[in-house]
């Protein structure tokens, strides 16, 4: 049985690199665009235009006359019927004008139901309740694991979750993919993944610590032999979610690419972090009190 906790030092060494990597990916962005992410218009403000076409027409079309505007990353979707809903940058009147003259003439004839701007004031509520949800998220699962394990497992776990959240992030951004409101649900549900992946683990190590027959074995044994005993179910389980995120990808269009990409992205971090991070950091957590 190959030892994984002997190699600690290892998976821990490549998982900074791969964070440290992730931060500059944004500083880099930050030099270059002169932001770290490519927010989208949920974070900066821009416009909403609801249209009603006189037949049914595709998002590809729409997106083919947005892109002579330069707007071909705006958000498109169908929103029922001949309905399409758009969500881009702050268009003036004038622009606004020469899009729907455009769609009428090389699309369909096209009426605007409805035409919001959002301002950056609402993207800034956004950032801030999306920095909210992350902290009472770690806080529930600091108090969640403390109670259920013990504090040491609580950040463990915690360390591992963010750094599965830091890395998607930072491939994101090297990407330079667009960051909405379905970027932080999809980061929020990464990290409910994790959770319950490295649960999965600790729950096994509580479990072996208990045999008479792994009692005299050194705390770092124990740990190795639970990430085997569960290697086969953690496999499995996230192959079965990963194909299920990729047909999202491939098959759920526009609209989901962004939020399946990201899920993707994250949900392999979370399967590599269970096995190669929380338990590793557990264990020399657990070799330095013993030293005390």
């Amino acid at each position: 049985m190959f030892d994984i906790i002997k190699k600690s030092r290892l998976w821990l060494t490549i998982s900074g690199a791969l964070v440290v990597l992730a931060l500059a990916a944004m500083l880099f962005n930050f030099m270059v665009h002169a932001k770290p992410l490519n927010f989208g218009i949920d974070f900066t403000g821009g416009t909403m235009l609801s249209l009603r076409f006189a037949k049914t027409v595709s998002v590809g079309a729409v997106r083919q006359v947005l892109d002579g505007y330069g707007l071909g990353e705006s958000v498109i979707q169908k929103s029922g019927g001949n309905d399409i809903l758009i969500r881009t940058k702050p268009l003036d009147n004038d622009v606004r004008a020469n899009i729907l003259a455009d769609l009428n003439s090389k699309i369909s004839p096209a009426e605007i139901l409805e035409a919001d701007v959002i301002g950056p004031t609402v993207g800034r509520e956004l950032g801030k309740q999306a920095i909210w949800a992350l902290i009472l998220a770690s806080l529930g699962i600091i108090i969640y694991v403390s109670f259920r394990f013990e504090f040491k497992y609580a950040m463990a776990a915690l360390i591992a979750l963010y750094h599965d959240a830091i890395i998607t992030t930072g491939i994101i951004a090297l990407l330079w993919r667009s960051v909405d409101v379905t970027f932080v649900a999809a980061i929020l549900t990464i990290m409910g993944y994790s959770i319950n992946d490295t649960i999965v683990i600790f729950d096994r190590i509580r479990e072996n610590l208990k045999k008479p027959n792994l009692a005299k074995k050194k705390f770092s044994e124990v740990v190795n032999i639970s990430i085997w005993e569960t290697m086969a179910r953690s496999i499995n389980t996230v192959l079965t979610v990963l194909f299920m995120v990729a047909c999202l990808l491939i098959f759920g269009g526009e609209p989901l690419r962004e939020f399946s990409l990201t899920l993707l992205i994250g949900f392999s971090l979370g399967a590599y972090s269970s096995i190669f991070v929380a338990p590793p950091l557990l264990a020399l957590w657990h070799q330095a009190e013993s030293k005390k």
